[in-house]
């Protein structure tokens, strides 16, 4: 066997193993699922899982690891803004491997505090730097947080809680329905309402 053939059927193992993580984490949340059953869901030896991530928690970070590939707000026609934002989150939520991904960060952050340290760096390191592109600088720390409150309650009501009316919508009429609320948070100046 070639190296090149060995490095092909690793990388395929570390593949298949991170689906694996990514769909029974988001089924059953950190605490819940075990190596046994990560490896069952992956055809693998559990001591496979263990070779490539050390363990339970290094499995973890791993499979939550997410680019959230957000917009250039810079380039983005004014009047857009929110919309372009709701779309975004919206396909995330609604796309592999980030809805798995995202459902298993907003479940486990509430309830796991390194988790919530986790979900707390991606979303100030990737929502800040988006929110700096439009706005006053030194207010871009409110709308990201007023921002990433928006989406992250429609995420809960609409992937974790899934209340009917937040279900029933499509993603085109929920589009519509927060980017106006989220071109306010982009455009808005403090102290105005």
């Amino acid at each position: 066997m070639t190296a090149e053939t060995t490095a092909r059927r690793s990388d395929a193992t570390r593949a298949a193993i991170l689906a694996a993580a990514r769909h029974r984490f988001a089924q059953d949340g950190f605490r819940k699922a075990t190596i046994r059953a990560i490896a069952a869901d992956a055809a693998i030896d559990p001591s496979m899982v263990m070779r490539y991530y050390g363990s339970k928690e290094g499995l973890f970070d791993a499979a939550l690891e997410i680019d959230l590939e957000l917009p250039d707000l810079g380039v983005v026609q004014q009047d857009s803004l929110g919309e372009t934002i709701a779309r975004r989150f919206l396909e995330l939520w609604e796309t592999p491997p980030g809805d798995e991904i995202l459902l298993t960060l907003l479940r486990s952050a509430v309830t796991d505090d390194e988790v919530g340290k986790r979900a707390q760096r991606i979303f100030a390191g990737q929502i800040m730097p988006m929110v700096l592109r439009v706005g006053d600088p030194a207010d871009a720390p409110r709308r990201a947080g007023l921002i990433a409150s928006q989406v992250l309650g429609v995420a809960l009501c609409r992937y974790v809680l899934r209340l009917e009316p937040m279900v029933a919508m499509t993603p085109a009429e929920l589009t519509a329905s927060i980017a106006p609320v989220l071109q306010r948070y982009l455009t808005i100046r403090p102290g105005e309402s």
